[in-house]
């Protein structure tokens, strides 16, 4: 289904971003990631090159419009062009707000919608000026319109990427470009278990939020992923596709019930996300 495509995902090296990549490339499409940590994408670029997809990596932080102009220049003198744009790169983790420090809530910010923009602009510049057509697929969250405590940086800054898709969704579609976004539920990755639910029973407590009784398999994610990036969705502009199971039609933020966690408990987690 996506033999031909030339596919660049950021945060490509694990979770979402790997799931994505194994998924397109057992499609036919050829994979370019990129990431902050090169061994990570070293160690990708190696597993699914061995399974037979052809892929390459580039080091990048996509904080860092630079960069990632550097990042474009080699796929694009890899592949000859990029086709379709996944911007997967995040960063999250729940703590009272009241807490936060300016320094965590930019990390976040940063990441996930500076990058996203700053990635969104340098393929779409690339692509108006060549007049070569291409898709943007962004992974955003059910609580980008609903908001959700203990998240809020993120829920600003996924926010703000869903307010990107829909309004280049219809600035850039004469040149041929789509936007469309993804926005799961509950998908348990190390990075999410690790910043999101690290403590016993935190995962149970957000799964019953969800009225089919389960969390998320990464392969749904990357099975929508793959229909939406593709030809046969080319008529799907614009949109964002929610995947949870039913969780936010149940309750609106995802992780609002954390409000029963004590003091000690926000300690904990902080220490196992952060390390200090």
């Amino acid at each position: 289904m996506l033999k031909g495509k030339n596919v660049l995902i950021t945060g490509g090296g694990t979770g979402i971003g790997n799931n994505m990549a194994r998924r397109f490339g057992s499609l036919g499409a050829k994979i370019a990631i990129l990431g902050r940590r090169e061994e990570i994408l070293k160690e990708a670029t190696a597993d699914l090159g061995s399974n037979g997809i052809k892929i390459i990596y580039h080091k990048c932080d996509i904080r860092s419009p630079e960069q990632i102009k550097e990042s474009m220049d080699y796929f694009e003198s890899e592949f000859g062009h990029i086709d379709v744009l996944v911007n997967n790169a995040a960063g999250n983790f729940a703590y009272p707000t009241e807490k936060l420090s300016a320094h965590a809530v930019d990390s976040v910010l940063n990441i996930v919608l500076h990058g996203t923009i700053y990635m969104t602009i340098e393929a779409g510049r690339r692509w108006i000026q060549s007049g070569h057509k291409g898709v943007v697929l962004d992974i955003v969250t059910p609580y980008a319109w609903t908001g959700s405590a203990y998240v809020v940086p993120s829920a600003a800054a996924k926010a703000g990427v869903l307010a990107v898709v829909r309004s280049l969704a219809v600035e850039w579609a004469k040149y041929g470009i789509r936007h469309v976004a993804i926005a799961p539920g509950i998908f348990p990755t190390p990075a999410t278990q690790k910043n999101l639910f690290p403590l016993a029973g935190m995962e149970e407590v957000l799964k019953n939020r969800v009225p089919l009784g389960r969390t998320g398999r990464l392969d749904e994610i990357s099975n929508l992923a793959s229909f939406l990036i593709s030809d046969e969705a080319s008529f799907i502009n614009g949109e964002v596709v929610t995947i949870d199971g039913g969780e936010w039609l149940k309750g609106a933020g995802e992780f609002s019930d954390l409000s029963v966690l004590t003091d000690e408990q926000w300690e904990q987690i902080k220490k196992i996300s952060t390390g200090k």
